[in-house]
């Protein structure tokens, strides 16, 4: 285990089924749709990618699959209006997905000096603003090559698995946590080299495969259940700061990967 010697501490937040009930990439479909990003038949096949998603998850192939297509779908977006379009419909788009328990725990790591970080292989353009509304600290997530205001279609970093392990070290060593301290919540397995990194891992609505690991090692296993569509979220440390300048066409992942499970059936 990682030990920096400072005493620092952070709680580390996966976000898609941990803080957020579905899909942060997936919500906002429709809302590419009408600014002409995407067409009508990827809203529809992403609608069946998050009930598929919602029922079972994303596994490492799927990941793989979706970092594999994600150039071909963001290849020439505008950052701008991707990032207006997030902007124009976050509120109704993502606070009725947040978890109660997930705004009641961050408050409570706040309330104790941790800083809050969110990690998402969702795009900046969509996690950025997610973690300003919920007040984190930080966000790591996907991030892609910009060019003249658009995306490339290629991939700098890719915020999932075992990346999102060695991202929170080089954090650790940035801000100084002591990552024995540190706090982790997800609900994948594919999280599992993030919450292996730190001293008090949490399985949040964990798949079968993430509860089957909780079990053998003991780690507690939370259920988030609670919509928090009512809740005000009046704690704002300061806005959230990306560990990289990430691409919000990210958002197109899952929507790719449903895209090969349609041409295969």
């Amino acid at each position: 285990m990682e030990h920096s010697g400072t005493g620092r501490s952070a709680a580390f937040f996966d976000l898609d089924k941990t803080i957020l009930a579905r899909s942060s990439t997936l919500a906002f479909s429709r809302p590419f749709y009408a600014g002409g990003l995407i067409n009508r038949r990827t809203v529809l096949r992403s609608a069946y990618a998050q009930f598929v998603y919602l029922l079972g998850g994303a596994d490492h192939d799927q990941m793989e699959r979706m970092r594999e297509y994600i150039s071909a779908m963001c290849a020439g977006w505008d950052v701008s209006t991707v990032q207006a379009i997030v902007a124009d419909t976050l509120e109704h788009i993502v606070r009725p997905m947040i978890h109660t328990e997930a705004v009641e725990l961050i408050e409570q790591h706040h309330a104790a000096g941790r800083d809050v970080v969110i990690v998402s292989s969702s795009g900046a353009e969509v996690v950025e603003p997610i973690g300003e509304m919920l007040g984190a600290d930080r966000v790591i997530a996907t991030r892609m090559v910009v060019a003249d205001g658009k995306y490339t279609g290629e991939i700098a970093d890719y915020a999932y698995g075992p990346h999102k392990a060695t991202a929170i070290r080089a954090l650790a060593e940035a801000e100084g946590y002591d990552l024995t301290t540190c706090y982790g919540y997800s609900d994948s397995i594919t999280d599992e080299p993030l919450l292996a990194a730190v001293g008090h891992p949490y399985a949040v609505n964990p798949d079968k495969a993430l509860r089957r690991v909780a079990t053998e090692r003991g780690w507690p296993v939370l259920v988030f259940a609670e919509p928090a569509q009512r809740l005000r979220f009046h704690r704002v440390r300061r806005p959230a700061v990306a560990a990289g300048v990430v691409a919000a066409a990210a958002a197109g992942a899952l929507l790719l990967a449903s895209r090969r499970r349609f041409r295969a059936s």
